[in-house]
Parts: C-alpha cells; sequence; structure tokens
C-alpha cells in the first residue's frame, strides 16, 4: 500500500502483548491471525477489513482528552473465533490525539480516506460520537458523495449544546458544501428527541425510524444498510440490561439486534467505514459492553463473507425479475437468486435496495413508501 507510511504518520502502534495478557492467543482465535501495527506497520494490500481505534473524548468532555476504550474492544475481540477465513483482517492501531479536536478529526479523516480509497471496509473504534465528522470527512476529502446512516437513542442536532458530540449531525448534514446525499437516523427513543429535530429531518427528505418500529421489523433495516456507505454506531442506543456502559436508557436494542444490524451492515455491498462510538471503561461491568460491541464487530465479518457471494445486478441470470405497475407506474422488481434480497427501479432506471414488504405493496398496487421518499430525492 502505497500510503502506508504517511498514513502510519498518524498513527500508534498498539501492544499485542497488552491485549492478549500473558497467555496469547490459540490457534483460531483472531488475535492469532490479524496483522497488526506493533512495531511495524502491517502490509495492508492483502486486508479487506481493517481496524483503527481512536480515543479522542474532547468531544463530549472538554476535560478529557482520550480513553483507552479502542483497546478494550480489541482484548474481547481478538479472543474472538475466526470463522470468516475469506476475509483479511488488519489493525492499524490508534489515531494520535491531536493538539486541538479539529487536528484528531483531520487525522482520523486522513487515515479512513486512505483506506477506503484503497478498498479497504474501515472499523473505527471510539471514542465520543462527534468522530463521525472525521469518518464524513473522509469521504468529503475524496470528492464521495454518499448515503449515511446513524444508530443513536437520540439525534445530535442540538445547535446550542456545548459539546460537539450532541450538534456534530448539524455540520455533517448541513455544511457547505455537503456530501451526504441522504442520512437515516435508526433507533431513535422518541422521549430524547425534540419534535422540531424530526421536522426538519423530514423536510431535507431524510428518514428517521423509531426504536419501536425498528425492533418490530428488524429486516426493514436491511435495505437501508445496503444502500448506505457509511455508518455511526452510538452504544447508548442499546439498552443498559444488555450493555451497563449504555447509561442512558433501559430501553433500546437487545444485543442481539445490535449484532443484526451490524450483520446487515457487513451484508452492504457499499458500506467503507463503521464508527463504533460512546463506550467509555469506567462506566463498564465486567467488560460486558467491550464483549458486546467486539460480537458486533464480529458480525460485520458475518455478513461481509455472506455478502462477497451476491451477484452483480447486470448479471441477470442470477435474478428472478419482475415486472409490475403500480399508480399507472411501470417498475422491475429483482430478487436475488443466491441471498434472497430484494431491489426496485425508480423512473430515472436506477436499482436501489428494498425489502419483499415493498414488493408484496406494489403487487396490490400500492405505492411503496421506500419508493416514494427515493422519488422525492431524485
Amino acid at each position: 500500500m502505497g500510503d502506508r507510511l504517511r498514513i502510519a504518520d498518524f498513527l500508534s502502534p498498539i501492544s499485542k502483548a497488552f491485549l492478549s495478557g500473558d497467555q496469547g492467543y490459540m490457534d483460531g482465535q483472531i488475535g492469532y491471525v490479524i496483522e497488526t501495527y506493533e512495531t511495524e506497520f502491517p502490509e495492508l494490500d492483502a486486508a479487506s477489513l481493517v481496524l483503527v481505534g481512536c480515543g479522542e473524548m474532547r468531544g463530549t468532555d472538554l476535560s478529557r482528552t482520550a480513553t483507552d476504550a479502542p483497546d478494550a474492544i480489541r482484548r474481547h475481540f481478538y479472543r474472538l473465533f475466526y470463522w470468516h477465513t475469506d476475509i483479511q483482517l488488519a489493525d492499524v492501531g490508534n489515531v494520535r490525539i491531536g493538539h486541538s479536536l479539529s487536528d484528531t478529526y483531520a487525522a482520523l479523516s486522513t487515515v479512513v480516506k486512505e483506506l477506503i480509497l484503497a478498498g479497504k471496509t474501515v472499523i473505527i473504534l471510539g471514542g465520543s460520537q462527534d468522530l463521525t465528522l472525521g469518518q464524513y470527512r473522509a469521504y468529503g476529502n475524496a470528492g464521495k458523495i454518499i448515503e449515511a446512516s446513524g444508530i443513536d437513542a437520540r439525534i445530535d442536532l442540538y445547535t446550542d449544546a456545548i459539546h460537539p458530540a450532541e450538534h456534530f449531525l448539524m455540520e455533517m448534514l448541513t455544511a457547505t458544501p455537503n456530501f451526504i446525499r441522504h442520512y437515516n437516523h435508526i433507533g431513535f427513543q422518541s422521549y430524547y428527541v425534540h419534535p422540531g429535530i424530526l421536522e426538519t429531518l423530514d423536510k431535507l427528505r431524510f428518514d428517521c425510524y423509531r426504536v419501536g418500529s425498528v425492533k418490530e421489523s428488524i429486516d426493514e433495516m436491511e435495505p437501508v444498510l445496503r444502500n448506505s456507505h457509511l455508518l455511526t454506531f452510538d452504544i447508548q442506543s442499546l439498552a443498559q440490561a444488555y450493555s451497563p456502559a449504555s447509561t442512558l436508557s433501559p430501553n433500546g436494542f437487545s444485543g442481539e439486534e445490535a449484532c443484526v444490524l451490524m450483520r446487515y451492515a457487513g451484508l452492504s455491498p457499499n458500506i467503507s467505514s463503521i464508527g463504533l462510538y460512546g463506550y467509555e471503561v469506567e462506566a463498564d461491568r465486567n467488560g460486558v459492553s467491550a464483549e458486546q460491541l467486539a460480537h458486533m464487530i464480529w458480525y460485520v465479518l458475518d455478513g461481509r463473507s455472506r455478502g462477497r457471494r451476491e451477484a452483480d445486478l447486470d448479471e441477470r441470470d442470477s435474478f428472478n425479475e419482475y415486472i409490475m405497475a403500480f399508480a399507472e407506474v411501470e417498475t422491475m422488481f429483482l430478487q436475488s437468486k443466491k441471498t434472497g434480497r430484494w431491489w426496485m427501479q425508480l423512473p430515472n432506471k436506477q436499482f436501489i435496495a428494498c425489502s419483499y414488504k415493498d414488493y408484496l405493496l406494489a403487487s396490490s398496487n400500492e405505492i411503496p413508501e421506500r419508493w416514494l421518499r427515493a422519488q422525492e430525492r431524485s
């Protein structure tokens, strides 16, 4: 990888011995096979999924510079077993904390940009969720217009808030120039969100999904994440019963539901960066939340391994085609023979990810809301 030395300038190595303790790793565990930045920067040519830590915390607490949360998550992830041998793994260490918060954003952006341009999927271990700005700017600096998704109990658009972690979405969604084509917010809890924020996002044609609606039909989130390029996840979206470090609410996603969502993210052929943010070691109990996040990363691997079996849309022999008309609009639905997933065609002849429910609605001469929202944005 030609830019590895320039990237390494922004990164600090990790201590594998610290992560594994005195026992080391068994053959078959992730820590046994993952390429890590310990003394020399790893060769990344074969890696398809790359971990990078960023413990920056000033976005949520100006008195705290950094956390060792990334290493705590690694400690658990490295102990899991490596089932998906078709996914080569690397860990490039931790982004160096900058003199200012903006410096850290810039360093993270540079690292993520170089990795995604090299065709890697990047998993960021945070740090506070405002680091999403650095994650997002990687695409802007690369000139890429993207669809982004956030999983969070709150919607961080409070312009009068002091801490960037509470208003970072405002800059991300409205700054000029802007590289967000569409934004999806998954799992918000109404009692933590001002109604005016939802009205604002709706006027911008962005989509928001309440946590209860997602839990009732979690499979409807698969097309949402399949269309996305960037995913940001706040640990506060998890119910505290499943994650002691999730101190916001007794309600939220279960651990299993979070793993399902991460598997969908892995299945997406478009998602190239996933940020896991908001984990604080001090708030955890017996490492339960760190273990939960480690399991979620494992499910990204599981989804990515299965998603690689999907055919390209232009390989029409691999899809069932259904041509129909609803509301006097003729369209086509495609169903993969390999995975069973669905796509639907817009009037501009572009296909977007959809669900079987959308197909059933169209078959009943009803306009699927997903089709309508996409058409409004086109």
